[in-house]
């Protein structure tokens, strides 16, 4: 089991996860909203790299099970039912219906790698059920941190670490490569206070300024769900 940590979609040909099992982390928030609307009944979520596509691709769609969500530089986009923040995605809004959902920085991702083998989604919400899926699986491993605006997203590198150090704890000689390595060793140095830590952060500063604070914290919480998202024929579903 060979582990690789991609800091950033950027610069990456889709043609590069072909064959390959991967793990895509967008900590604040996609990955988080994505978790909350499938453990609250949603059917699916579609995940898109554009706004324009989204509208298109929910316009073919039968209206009343469809809902359009996500952000635009954290907000909600206009004409869209939802936005990116997880707390929206309770059961009584999402259950039975269709997302098709946009982020700046989650969903680009998530497309960029969707010729992937094998693609879930992780945050610190699932992240021991993440690790006893990769254990079993016993295979070689890419983690494809989102970032933010094509540069490194510090929660992301610290839940990637935090990742391997689940899936590396009382193993031995399972091989890192630098990225996998300075992951570990991020993890380990600042990221024991998880929520102190994101509200730290450049984009958990960015969220608590425009009045998101209750989702960074939300997104703070570690092993409140066992959904794992699985990525199959374009859409995002219970594994």
């Amino acid at each position: 089991m060979n582990i690789n940590v991609i800091i950033s979609p950027c610069g990456l040909e889709e043609l590069y996860f072909i064959n390959k099992t991967v793990v895509v982390i967008d900590v604040l928030r996609a990955s988080n909203t994505i978790i909350n609307a499938l453990q609250n009944g949603a059917k699916e979520i579609i995940p898109v790299a554009a706004v324009e596509f989204a509208v298109k691709v929910s316009g073919g769609m039968f209206g009343g099970q469809t809902l359009l969500g996500g952000e635009r530089n954290t907000k909600k986009i206009e004409g869209f039912a939802l936005g990116n923040s997880p707390l929206e995605y309770t059961d009584s809004v999402v259950e039975g219906k269709t997302i098709v959902f946009y982020t700046t920085n989650g969903t680009p991702a998530i497309v960029k790698a969707k010729f992937s083998e094998y693609l879930i989604i992780c945050s610190f919400a699932n992240i021991s059920a993440v690790a006893k899926i990769l254990i079993k699986k016993k295979k070689d491993f890419e983690i494809l941190c989102a970032g933010r605006n094509n540069t490194l997203s510090l929660e992301d590198i610290i839940c990637t670490g935090y990742l391997i150090d689940e899936i590396t704890n009382g193993k031995k000689n399972i091989p890192l490569t630098d990225s996998a390595k300075a992951s570990l060793t991020l993890y380990k140095t600042i990221g024991k206070n998880i929520k102190k830590f994101l509200s730290e952060t450049d984009h958990g500063k960015l969220l608590i300024n425009n009045g998101f604070d209750e989702d960074v914290v939300f997104c703070s919480q570690v092993n409140s769900s066992e959904v794992v998202p699985v990525f199959s024929n374009n859409s995002l579903k219970l594994s």
